[in-house]
């Protein structure tokens, strides 16, 4: 189940309502890549561990990740730039916090 919506990603983006639902579905595409990558560097998934009944409410700062991530692949879609870079600042510093395996 996804942990940011497409409202959120979309007030991330800082759309305007005259953008309407034209990048709708890419917007979903890059949410659910997004939260798929982040649980992958985790090693588990956000929504076994929080926000469940019993469990601690899911981490602001693992919303935080996957809305960066979404939105930088959202907002940089060339494979290759000035500015590509894996991942955005932060991102890997957010995971890195909650993941329960080292290398």
């Amino acid at each position: 189940m996804p942990i940011v919506t497409l409202d959120e990603i979309k007030e991330q983006l800082s759309f305007t309502d005259d953008i309407g639902t034209v990048d709708d579905a890419m917007l979903q595409r890059k949410l659910d890549a997004a939260q798929n990558h982040v649980e992958r560097l985790l090693g588990f998934e956000i929504e076994t561990s929080f926000g469940g009944v019993d469990q601690d409410p899911i981490p602001p700062a693992l919303v935080e990740a996957v809305s960066q991530l979404a939105a930088w692949w959202y907002e940089q879609r060339e494979a290759a730039s000035d500015a590509a870079r894996e991942v955005p600042f932060g991102v890997r510093e957010i995971i890195t916090e909650y993941r329960e395996f080292t290398f």
